[in-house]
């Protein structure tokens, strides 16, 4: 069994509006652990987040908790997915029956999970996928159609909402954000 292990620590800019990410990717025995702190500038004035997510060795999701300070006070969502379908605080949600991913909305992050389980060939299109997609700053649950087409080595191309939204994505050797089209961009990193 192999031991726990930081495989990079990174620091990520977010352009869109004031915010930085110190971000964590672990290795562990069973899978994969990301784990992130955002401070950024939210509709109440400053928020701050912090998360978990665990994936098994082939990056399919298991688990995730958010926690979101802001000038509403703090909150907490735990999301669990298993054979069973997807809870949210021990509910099951049917809505999100057909969600292969989790997709956290003030992050970059979560697209490393899609991008390492699907291993997808230059060229090649993930073809309509859903995500269970954290809406911020409300940590509501909601299905997210998505798709990534991977235009070269480290660059794809993310689409949602049936293409309404659109960004190029340039990412490390391990699937990690280097630059989110007009949205992130890593300022500091160890891979």
């Amino acid at each position: 069994m192999a031991a726990e292990r930081v495989v990079a620590t990174l620091l990520w800019e977010w352009r869109a509006r004031p915010g930085l990410e110190r971000f964590e990717l672990r290795s562990l025995p069973q899978g994969w652990m990301l784990a992130g702190t955002i401070v950024t500038l939210g509709s109440r004035g400053p928020a701050f987040a912090e998360y978990r997510i665990l994936c098994d060795a082939l990056w399919g999701t298991r688990s995730a908790e958010i926690r979101l300070r802001d000038g509403r006070g703090e909150r907490t969502v735990r999301v669990k997915k298993s054979r069973h379908g997807w809870f949210q605080d021990g509910r099951r949600m049917d809505r999100l029956a057909d969600c292969t991913d989790i997709d956290l909305g003030w992050t970059p992050s979560t697209n490393t999970v899609a991008i390492r389980r699907l291993k997808l060939p230059v060229g090649a299109r993930s073809g309509p996928l859903k995500a269970a997609w954290v809406r911020f700053p409300e940590l509501t649950l909601e299905p997210l159609a998505q798709e990534y087409q991977r235009l070269g080595k480290n660059r794809y191309r993310y689409t949602s909402r049936k293409g309404a939204f659109r960004a190029d994505l340039q990412v490390d050797p391990d699937g990690l954000v280097v630059d989110y089209q007009g949205f992130w961009r890593r300022i500091e990193g160890k891979p």
